[in-house]
């Protein structure tokens, strides 16, 4: 009799277990689709005016709009970014918390390793927002006119270049690195504290040669200040449509800043793709694609999956540029 009513009384518990995680099943489905009913926090690495801060700027209204619901910026600069992602790795999985990813998130995960997690494996991709190209630039001293030109003066005076970024482990060091690494020339790397004083020194002729970002670099370019030499991403750019890639002389050479949005692990997929969804709306938008071109930029539409195969295969490309270099955090 004791027997009977024990396994009665285990029947009853398991039943109800069952139940009560049916129950939270079932809610997390409903709140999903219900998403969202509170504000969303979308975090920032960086500091206000920069180009993250802009890209979220440009799509915080759009999700706002398409989805009813406030959108607020939280700037977290610190770490080349890793604040941040830190930030969003330790907040809820329910989609009140997103993070403007990019480029610096990619090369961090083998320049800096995180303790605290390992990205991209413990973030969900949820839309690319915009691809910038960086610009080969050099001073006019420099003889080259073309990227074999160049490659051939550089391979005639090795080691006599000098190669300016805005930092190390930035998007325009890596991104000479890459060059270095796949063309064989030998230039000295010149770290500065920022854009600004690395751009100084080139148009002064100290330093030789930069892989900047677009919008810093075209003025210049255009006043004949610096002579470009190629862009660097896959295709030609917009902003400059005249220039070639480098990957015209240097077969598979693609370096690019990116800026996306990404969720804690795990976030619902119904989440993710109402986010998708109104991100790529808006990436259609007229008036935002003008506002990307006018930076350099253009949209990154697609869908999660996709970004994620991206992030992953940057990710991958970095990690090789930097042990190749031997590059180490500061």
């Amino acid at each position: 009799m004791e027997g009977t009513t024990m396994r009665i009384h285990r029947r009853i518990f398991l039943q109800a277990a069952t139940a009560t995680a049916g129950l939270t099943v079932f809610s997390r489905a409903a709140s999903a689709r219900d998403y969202p009913t509170r504000p969303v926090h979308v975090i920032v690495g960086f500091p206000p005016g920069g180009a993250a801060d802009i890209f979220a700027r440009l799509m915080v209204p759009q999700l706002s709009t398409g989805l009813g619901q406030t959108f607020l910026i939280e700037n977290r600069p610190g770490a080349g970014g890793d604040i941040a992602a830190t930030a969003l790795v330790q907040a809820a999985p329910d989609g009140y918390t997103l993070l403007i990813a990019s480029v610096a998130n990619a090369i961090n995960a083998t320049l800096r390793p995180n303790p605290n997690f390992h990205f991209p494996a413990d973030m969900t991709p949820v839309a690319g927002i915009s691809l910038v190209p960086l610009v080969m630039a050099v001073n006019p001293s420099v003889p080259a006119r073309t990227v074999p030109e160049f490659i051939a003066y550089a391979k005639s005076n090795p080691g006599k270049l000098s190669m300016a970024s805005p930092g190390i482990g930035t998007a325009g060091h890596v991104a000479g690195e890459l060059f270095k690494m796949m063309t064989g020339v030998n230039m000295v790397h010149v770290p500065y504290h920022g854009g600004a004083p690395a751009m100084t020194d080139l148009l002064g002729g100290r330093v030789q040669v930069e892989f900047g970002p677009v919008p810093d670099a075209i003025g210049y370019i255009r006043a004949g200040k610096l002579r470009a030499l190629a862009v660097t991403t896959s295709a030609r750019s917009q902003a400059l449509p005249d220039l070639p890639a480098v990957s015209e002389f240097v077969p598979g050479y693609e370096a690019s800043a990116w800026w996306g949005m990404c969720a804690p692990k795990n976030t619902p997929t119904p989440i993710v793709d109402a986010l998708n969804k109104q991100i790529n709306a808006a990436l259609a938008d007229a008036t935002i694609k003008d506002r990307f071109a006018k930076m350099g930029g253009s949209p990154m539409p697609g869908s999660a999956a996709e970004f994620g195969k991206f992030i992953a295969a940057d990710t991958a490309k970095w990690a090789k540029v930097v042990q190749f270099a031997h590059i180490q955090s500061e």
